[in-house]
């Protein structure tokens, strides 16, 4: 399929963030640092996850595929945004505006499914401890990612393929700082309602199903907590799971605003806002409240500085 066949524009204009022309250079240090946070961070959590024996179990194979994620999910939209506060002309290219969509929602629901699997790993952890090292084998970690990067790449793919067939009216200007693909539906032309149709069942599929599980996983960890209190085995799984709940919380609390509850008439900067949080602030973050407040991460980080 020629991308150029099926459009009757070659490239789209990305207006970027509701700020004035002198805030600009303020905005655009803040982005990059939080940009740069987000790679070395979440590239400092790879790193110590790969030196340190002590942290090759589940829980650390999952973070460290979580933390690759972030970093490419925030280098999806971050390096645009930040190269069209500089320039005037902020253009994107009609393949580039579907390849970015692409990896967007690839990464996004990458990211879903893999908050996930370590919900799941929190829960056999507690809940069936005595258990946790035959369910939680390598060749079933293995499985739960791979499993996650297929469904997402198809999830991708046929949000991206149903984008490709559509033709776009005349105004090429998306009111966002990367190519949504809301807004780009709301520019075409073309009948868009099998495009909706697949956003609604997608959604379920990736976010909604995903935060049932993360939901259910931790009703069975409270359940298993209130059973057995204090005990000093449920206290070590349980240290995590603080900080994977604030990571649930930013996510999912984010998109759910976003793409699931009802709008108003004039709701662009506040779907731009929750963008932000989703895609800048949250891979930022996570290595913070996820990983760097654990114990064994602090560990390996002073093992690592000491030599």
């Amino acid at each position: 399929m020629r991308l150029e066949n099926q459009s009757n524009v070659s490239e789209f204009l990305l207006l970027g963030l509701p700020i004035r022309p002198e805030q600009q250079g303020v905005f655009f240090v803040l982005f990059l640092g939080m940009y740069l946070t987000t790679v070395l961070g979440n590239l400092l959590i790879i790193l110590l996850i790969r030196l340190d024996s002590c942290l090759h179990t589940p829980m650390y194979f999952f973070l460290s595929h979580l933390a690759f994620t972030d970093i490419a999910f925030s280098s999806v939209t971050v390096p645009k945004m930040l190269m069209n506060m500089n320039t005037k002309y902020k253009s994107i290219p009609y393949a580039g505006c579907i390849s970015q969509t692409y990896f967007f929602i690839f990464f996004a629901d990458l990211d879903s499914f893999l908050i996930t699997s370590m919900a799941y790993d929190r829960y056999v952890a507690i809940c069936h401890p005595l258990h946790y090292t035959i369910i939680m084998s390598q060749s079933i970690c293995v499985m739960l990612v791979a499993g996650s990067w297929v469904i997402a790449c198809a999830c991708a793919l046929l949000h991206t393929l149903l984008l490709a067939r559509l033709s776009f009216c005349a105004n090429h200007t998306i009111p966002h700082f990367f190519c949504d693909l809301a807004a780009l539906l709301e520019m075409s032309c073309s009948d868009t309602s099998l495009n909706q149709l697949v956003i609604f069942t997608a959604g379920l599929t990736a976010i909604m199903l995903p935060f049932l599980c993360i939901m259910v996983s931790y009703g069975h960890i409270g359940a298993t907590i209130l059973k057995v209190p204090s005990t000093k085995g449920i206290c070590k799984a349980l240290s995590t799971c603080g900080s994977h709940l604030s990571v649930v919380t930013l996510y999912y609390g984010a998109i759910i605003g976003l793409y699931f509850l009802p709008s108003s008439n004039n709701t662009n900067d506040k779907n731009i806002i929750a963008s932000l949080m989703y895609t800048v602030v949250t891979p930022m973050l996570n290595p913070f409240i996820y990983s760097l407040r654990n114990k064994d991460m602090k560990g390996a980080l002073r093992k690592l500085l000491s030599k």
